[in-house]
């Protein structure tokens, strides 16, 4: 089995690298005027604050199951992951393409643009870096699939915003450096404003494609079809176990929950019946610790 990703590192990347450019963006837009450098101060900004909230859902989701949620908080980091999902969108998305609009309609010249092309070096270096801790974490999980397939399959969904926040970030400050030397080039603040609109956009389209995926999982999805399938064979194996009718599973943070029908070997006896299916289910959360919950149903028919 693969080993697993460490999604706190991950989120921890991230936040180091955003808080660093989020203060060297701002410093660098108050001095340049640079509506695409405002635009990338404010997406960093809201970054930052994006894996605090991550953070915070990622501790919440450890709490342990009482009365009221008797199968546990796993699931809350998928509601801290939408949210996030929504303030990219808002905060990011919806300002870089107001600043943007603004621009077009009041533009100004750019001051100190050496300024902003430093800052935006040091950015994608620290993005870069951030951006590579996270895909060295996901490829512990994702085989030999593409990073889009693991991207729609996943169902760690901290790693699925962070992948996508750092992405945007990257894209969008070689958009903001395009955007200032096209406008040093030629003089014209037209392309600051394009570029600031065009971060905007990308910002929006990243928001909507993590947003899909962390919606299936608040919904409800079961785990990943090769683990499951992986699960199925497991059983299939088990000499105490006739015929597996069914598994269903359903993901819930990085807890898993296993309903099992089955039929099981005649044994003559109701207690030994039950201790083979203890068995199973023991034999099972061995092979797969993350499985929190298993229940079994032995049956004679589908």
């Amino acid at each position: 089995m693969s080993s697993k990703a460490n999604s706190v590192r991950s989120v921890i990347y991230a936040l180091s690298a955003n808080f660093a450019i989020a203060v060297a963006k701002a410093v660098a837009a108050i001095f340049t005027h640079s509506g695409a450098m405002l635009a990338e101060a404010i997406h960093s900004t809201a970054d930052t604050g994006n894996q605090i909230l991550l953070l915070w859902g990622m501790k919440s989701a450890k709490k342990p199951p009482n009365e009221d949620f008797p199968l546990g908080f796993g699931k809350e980091i998928y509601f801290w992951s939408f949210i996030v999902a929504l303030l990219l969108f808002s905060m990011g998305g919806l300002f870089s393409i107001y600043e943007g609009w603004h621009k077009l309609h009041n533009p100004s010249a750019l001051s100190y643009p050496w300024v902003a092309l430093g800052v935006l070096g040091f950015s994608i270096v620290a993005e870069g870096l951030s951006f590579l801790g996270c895909v060295r974490e996901i490829n512990k999980v994702r085989g030999k699939d593409s990073l889009w397939r693991w991207f729609r399959e996943s169902r760690q969904s901290e790693l699925i915003v962070v992948f996508g926040e750092d992405l945007a970030a990257l894209i969008g400050l070689v958009l903001a450096s395009s955007a200032i030397v096209l406008t040093m080039i030629t003089g014209n603040p037209l392309y600051d404003a394009i570029g600031t609109i065009s971060i905007g956009i990308l910002l929006f389209i990243i928001a909507l494609l993590v947003g899909i995926e962390v919606k299936a999982l608040l919904i409800g999805q079961g785990i990943e079809k090769k683990q499951k399938e992986k699960m199925q064979q497991f059983l299939n194996q088990q000499p105490e176990l006739d015929k597996l009718y069914n598994i269903i599973t359903l993901q819930m943070g990085t807890d898993v929950m296993v309903a099992i029908k089955a039929r099981m070997k005649a044994t003559g006896s109701e207690i030994k019946l039950i201790e083979n299916i203890n068995t199973i289910e023991k034999k099972l959360r061995e092979e797969f610790p993350q499985i929190t919950w298993s229940f079994f149903e032995p049956d004679i028919k589908d």
